[in-house]
């Protein structure tokens, strides 16, 4: 089977980013892009993805760093357990709040002013994601497959676990190649769904 078929196939079954599936419809603005980090964060945690994106809904609520930080700590607990995020609730609110804080603090609530800081340097970007309560180098290659949707700089991003998918579907596991195998603005979904295949 060509690559294309390959990849339009797995578009076709898997092709939704995370993002997505929990309702985030993302934009370079502040509230959907921390929304995401608010994903990411819970997809730090040693839980299931479909866990993670049904807190993740369950939080809209607090869709900026200031809501989140305004929340009390058993108002996330709270939305996290309608979430069925319950193993790791009490320990993610405490991170959420503190997260937000730091976004706050260091970016007036705002993922873009991060994005600026890294200047299209991508090490940096992550390194900078890290500072964030319990995202770690995984954390923030997730953040980066799905923001690449509306951060143009860092296309084509394709992490180790996207990667694995494409060598176990037989294909080159090279991120120019694979770019080359779909339109910019379908690049998240592929790398997302890739990472899901691994």
């Amino acid at each position: 089977m060509r690559a294309q078929e390959t990849v339009q196939r797995l578009l076709d079954d898997e092709g939704s980013t995370l993002a997505a599936r929990a309702g985030i419809n993302l934009e370079n603005k502040p509230a959907p892009l921390y929304r995401l980090l608010v994903l990411v964060t819970l997809l730090s945690a040693r839980i299931k993805a479909e866990l993670a994106v049904s807190a993740a809904r369950e939080l809209a609520e607090f869709g900026t760093a200031q809501k989140m930080c305004d929340a009390t700590w058993q108002q996330r607990v709270d939305a996290l357990d309608r979430g069925h995020y319950v193993r790791y609730d009490e320990s993610t609110s405490t991170a959420l709040g503190k997260g937000a804080q730091l976004l706050i603090d260091r970016y007036h609530g705002d993922l873009r002013r991060m994005r600026a800081k890294a200047d299209g340097d991508l090490d940096v970007l992550r390194e900078l994601l890290t500072e964030v309560p319990r995202i770690g180098p995984v954390g923030a290659d997730v953040f980066c497959r799905e923001v690449q949707l509306v951060w143009p700089e860092i296309r084509p991003f394709f992490d180790e676990k996207a990667l694995a998918g494409a060598r176990k579907l037989g294909l080159r596991a090279d991120p120019d190649a694979l770019a080359e195998l779909v339109e910019g603005h379908d690049l998240a979904r592929l790398a997302t769904a890739l990472a899901m295949t691994s």
